[in-house]
């Protein structure tokens, strides 16, 4: 074979081995490619979103200052794994500095990280909206300098470096335990996202809970530019947050602190276990106050706060006493049973002692005695007599002649066994006996023994609310008015009133405005009268009852006084009830309702007159 031949047999070769290197150098590529399309690639997203965390709704007293608000908190974070080892330190100074976290706490979190479980680390989750702002920007400069190093992943290099992210809420109470228990207090919970919420338990909190929390998160969702930030246009996605709606009080925080002082101050004095307080406009329920001495800071709750977590003045349920007397006696007034002028025997004796002093009535019924407090220096009693003097016995004859179930239904009417209606949960009716029980004897024409005792309060119970609605209807000609705590709801499409109940009619406007007189003369003859102030209308009822317990009465006290005080302009109705006041030593007199519940409401008269809410007359 000549040269030549074998000379072009080699160029074939040559060539097609080229041929074939090329073919099998696009066939890898092909297939590189191919697989590289079928299969999921880490690249960056396009599209950018981010979502901004909506909080509960504020609570407002009626003088526009925050009783209870939320926050936003933020969760700081970092990768150790990420994390250059020479520049730890730098790390560990500055994020202390920008966070005022302690560097020792700091340092043992990272330590014990990077010794035991490398990676993700939360350095915390209580950080504040204005400390993230500084924290986000410290991220940057930690970049810059080069504090976080890239990894290697499976498909390339990452780089993570400090990470603020939000984590939740927080609830403030901006005045500790201010208008507490009625605010009430909340828990925690963590929603699907992990997300740190809160959600209402006692109170206000609770009673209002799914408004409040009725919330939207805000969204920025737009296509990503060249650093990373949404760039928006058109089809950018913008949604504003909506937090949850503002409860508006009827309550002005300037009136409930100085309540709140007054009984503090007073429950020192009496040595009591607690004193309720309601100021009620008298027209429309609405709630100027409700202050209980018994307060708590929601924020830090503490073992010996637990006692003070109920709302008493609807979740107690006592004997009141006396105070329940105007209504017995308006029911028979209502019916018309009763004459002008007419006399109502004391059965006292016969004869003054040598001191010219009657022995107190005693009254029998079956075998049971009723006495009266009062010596009176006569035998026979007018009803202002028995009202203004507060008698046992004038009143349970007067309401002998009410039928057991005109009984039951005028006290039903009056509100007791029947929820108020007040804006908060958890609310008690107490109980008076029922109407078979009320009506015994009836047919025969005897002393009931029921009626009797119902009729000045005991063998009943109700709540301090309860008694505060029935008083309204002696001061709103004979209507009864629902009492409201929130004004109105504020959300971002406008304001809503709550629902309310409208005032319900109980007893005629002519028997209303009678005990209302018989009230007013109380307060200037009978056993209200330190609470009188000149230039002012006021009247009421004390009522000192002993604390029933398993069946038999202790020497334990409730000493209440409710009433009203009225302008030209204004009428408000004003309850005051001290719970187991000192009754023993030198101060045994303390549970005497004209010696301890009567000076709280003439002070808290007074306090009014001084912030302009009732004006005295010239």
């Amino acid at each position: 074979m000549t040269s030549n031949k074998i000379e072009n047999i080699n160029k074939t070769k040559k060539i097609v081995i080229l041929f074939l290197l090329i073919l099998l150098f696009l066939i890898i590529l092909v297939f590189s490619i191919a697989n590289t399309m079928t299969n999921e690639r880490r690249l960056p997203s396009l599209q950018s979103s981010k979502k901004e965390l909506a909080v509960r709704g504020d609570i407002v007293s009626a003088d526009n200052f925050k009783i209870a608000s939320s926050k936003k908190l933020y969760k700081a974070s970092i990768d150790t794994r990420h994390l250059d080892l020479d520049k730890k330190e730098l790390f560990l100074k500055l994020f202390s500095i920008y966070s005022d976290i302690s560097y020792a706490k700091l340092k043992k979190k990272v330590d014990d990280s990077l010794r035991n479980r490398p990676g993700n680390l939360v350095l915390s989750y209580n950080i504040d909206a204005r400390t993230a702002k500084n924290l986000k920007e410290l991220g940057f400069k930690l970049r810059r300098l080069d504090v976080f190093k890239a990894r290697k992943v499976a498909g390339g290099r990452i780089l993570r470096g400090l990470s603020i992210i939000e984590s939740g809420e927080k609830r403030i109470y901006s005045y500790e335990n201010t208008l507490t228990p009625v605010v009430g207090y909340i828990t925690k919970f963590e929603t699907k996202r992990g997300k740190t919420k809160v959600r209402g338990i006692k109170g206000l909190e609770k009673k209002y809970n799914s408004i409040l929390n009725k919330t939207e998160d805000g969204i920025l969702k737009g296509n990503r530019d060249v650093l990373s930030y949404i760039s928006f246009d058109k089809n950018s996605i913008i949604k504003r947050r909506e937090d949850g709606a503002k409860l508006v009080l009827n309550v002005p925080l300037k009136l409930q602190k100085n309540i709140e002082m007054i009984l503090d101050r007073h429950k020192k004095k009496l040595s009591a276990q607690e004193i309720i307080v309601s100021i009620m406009n008298s027209k429309t329920g609405e709630v100027l106050s409700l202050a209980s001495s018994n307060r708590f800071n929601p924020e830090s709750i503490k073992q010996e706060d637990i006692p003070s977590l109920n709302v008493n003045a609807i979740e107690y349920q006592f004997e009141p006493g006396s105070v329940i007397k105007p209504m017995s006696i308006a029911l028979v007034l209502d019916k018309n049973r009763v004459k002008k002028d007419e006399l109502f025997f004391a059965y006292n004796e016969s004869k003054p002692n040598s001191k010219g002093q009657y022995r107190r009535g005693r009254y029998k019924i079956d075998r049971f005695y009723i006495n009266d407090d009062h010596r009176f220096k006569k035998h026979y009693l007018t009803l202002d007599d028995i009202f203004i003097f507060s008698s046992n016995i004038g009143t349970l004859q007067l309401a002998q002649r009410l039928k057991g179930a005109e009984m039951y239904e005028g006290y039903k009417r009056f509100g007791f066994t029947r929820k108020t209606g007040i804006d908060l949960p958890y609310e008690k009716v107490g109980k008076i006996p029922p109407i078979y029980k009320l009506a015994a004897g009836e047919d025969q024409d005897k002393d009931n023994v029921y009626k009797a005792t119902v009729s000045y309060g005991q063998g009943m119970t109700s709540t301090f609310m309860q008694i505060m609605k029935a008083f309204t209807v002696f001061n709103n000609e004979g209507y009864s008015v629902t009492p409201r705590i929130v004004s109105y709801l504020q959300t971002d499409s406008g304001k809503y009133k709550p629902d309310t109940v409208l005032k319900e009619k109980v007893i005629s406007k002519d028997a209303a405005n009678e005990v209302k007189r018989m009230l007013i003369k109380t307060v200037t003859k009978g056993t209200g009268r330190s609470a009188q102030i000149d230039g002012l209308e006021i009247g009421g009822k004390t009522g000192t009852a002993k604390v029933a317990r398993r069946g038999n009465y202790q020497r334990e006290y409730i000493s209440s006084f409710f009433g009203f005080v009225n302008d030209d302009k204004n009428s408000y109705t004003i309850g005051v009830t001290v719970f187991r006041p000192n009754s023993t030593g030198r101060y045994w007199y303390y549970y005497y309702a004209a010696q301890s519940a009567v000076p709280v409401f003439k002070e808290i008269v007074k306090n009014m007159i001084s912030l302009n809410y009732i004006k005295k007359s010239e």
